[in-house]
């Protein structure tokens, strides 16, 4: 199988660790793998923000500069949803927006189409799991807990693999971090206040890194507990599979 890969903007901008942990796992685990050169955003922010005739050109775009790949793989919960989800209803029939159907975040990729079952890693520390919001309620790496279903985790799953690491989980473990993209702009202080809380939650399993499957959510973490001078580090968790590579 051919696999794009997508590098979020932000995830370009300001955490291309994250993109080149990524290629470098999935290489690693004999997968052919390319990075088309032009990509752009995926539309995400300017949907968002009410402006969805840019957004569908963006879209359009995107869709066809991935066609040529059986799988679109992303290192964002949130981009990987939104092209998932809503790239369809933004295209009005203006084009086939095949992508939609073939994106998939890098846990869900691993955990559902490689099936991974061993890794080299090695991660001695001790972390807590963020399960962000898209995560959780639309792609479904790890089940709602509002729901009474069989719990499961993809993410906490594929941690498992990694030698030496200490897995825990946060009290109101998928409760939102305050994010929430431009709810984060237009509401600061409530955003800031859930992300505090958040933290606090994460601090009190005794862990020494956050880590998730959205350089989003961890962003908007990192920033309150720079703010607060919290010792707390923060990882992606393709960093931590890719760790020792």
């Amino acid at each position: 199988m051919k696999i794009g890969l997508f590098i979020p903007c932000y995830v370009d901008a300001l955490y291309p660790e994250v993109g080149v942990a990524t290629y470098k796992l999935l290489v690693s685990l004999g997968l052919d793998v390319e990075y088309p050169e032009g990509q752009t955003c995926c539309g995400q922010p300017m949907a968002n923000g009410g402006f969805e005739n840019m957004a569908d050109k963006i879209a359009g775009r995107f869709d066809q500069l991935f066609a040529p790949y059986d799988y679109v793989v992303a290192p964002s919960a949130s981009c990987a949803a939104f092209v998932k989800l809503y790239h369809p209803r933004l295209a009005h029939g203006n084009h086939e927006c095949l992508t939609s159907k073939k994106i998939m975040d890098v846990v869900e990729f691993l955990h559902d189409v490689v099936k991974v079952q061993r890794l080299k890693s090695h991660f001695p520390h001790v972390v807590s799991i963020h399960n962000s919001c898209h995560g959780v309620r639309e792609l479904g790496l790890s089940s709602p807990s509002e729901r009474h279903v069989p719990q499961f985790n993809k993410v906490i799953d594929l941690l498992r693999l990694v030698d030496g690491i200490t897995i825990r989980e946060p009290e109101r473990r998928d409760e939102c971090c305050g994010f929430g993209g431009m709810f984060s702009v237009e509401e600061p202080d409530v955003s800031a206040r859930m992300g505090s809380d958040k933290l606090d939650r994460h601090e009190a399993t005794g862990a020494e890194y956050i880590t998730g499957p959205d350089s989003s959510c961890l962003m908007h973490m990192q920033g309150i507990a720079r703010r607060q001078h919290r010792s707390i580090q923060f990882i992606h968790v393709v960093q931590i599979l890719a760790a020792g590579l």
